[in-house]
């Protein structure tokens, strides 16, 4: 999933300090798992807003509302009747949503509620790590299902550095696994060491962010 977290309050109140009026508009999908942007944080950062600006005594009207997923058009239709309201969109999604909300209403500023952290997962409640830099040229199956690219401090694709002692990273305080033990142990207990013994080629980078935004077609669900 895609992982975000809130921006500082302050930081909001000054992209809106000029509205009378906004909308607060959340996301069901990524950023609800990772409690960034759901429902409930559009109750919270609403009112954080009402109280901040309320206090400052210059009163600010905030609407609400959570999109099934803020990454689709089809998804965004129902703010049309607010945004008629509003002087601003503050989109707690994650950097998709408010790029696709700006797109819809040109004449409106939109402003990012969230910054996204990156693509990753959940390890305990509360706690999320990055798991994936979407490369576009998955190599996990040659690393025992790990990723070398993401979760390599030095993003290292021939092993390990110098640097780890006791299946840690030197980055980090030693708080970090090094992968490159993770991947050993893994091949090792699937019988796959092998696999560390063959030559590896130069990794497709042409998939990755080098030749700008991406765009992925799939012909049979244009029909």
């Amino acid at each position: 999933m895609v992982v975000a977290e809130s921006k500082p309050i302050g930081e909001i109140l000054e992209m809106i300090k000029d509205c009378k009026k906004v909308l607060v508009a959340g996301c069901k999908g990524c950023v609800t798992v990772c409690n960034s942007g759901g429902e409930k944080e559009v109750g919270i950062l609403a009112s954080e807003l009402r109280i901040a600006r309320k206090t400052s005594g210059n009163d600010l009207e905030v609407l609400e509302y959570t999109c099934e997923r803020q990454c689709d058009p089809e998804y965004i239709e129902p703010l049309d009747d607010l945004v008629k309201e509003v002087d601003a969109v503050v989109s707690i999604a994650c950097s998709v949503g408010p790029q696709y909300i700006a797109a819809r209403y040109p004449y409106l500023p939109v402003y990012p509620g969230l910054n996204t952290v990156f693509i990753g997962g959940s390890v305990e409640h509360g706690v999320f790590k990055e798991y994936c830099q979407a490369c576009g040229s998955c190599i996990i199956g040659d690393f025992g299902g790990l990723c070398p690219v993401a979760r390599c401090a030095k993003q290292l694709m021939n092993g390990p550095c110098g640097g780890s002692s006791g299946g840690k990273c030197e980055v980090g305080r030693g708080e970090i696994d090094c992968v490159w033990h993770l991947i050993y142990e893994r091949l090792k207990n699937l019988g796959q060491l092998h696999k560390l013994e063959e030559p590896w080629g130069y990794k497709n980078w042409a998939t990755s962010r080098e030749a700008g935004p991406r765009t992925m077609i799939r012909e049979e669900l244009r029909k």
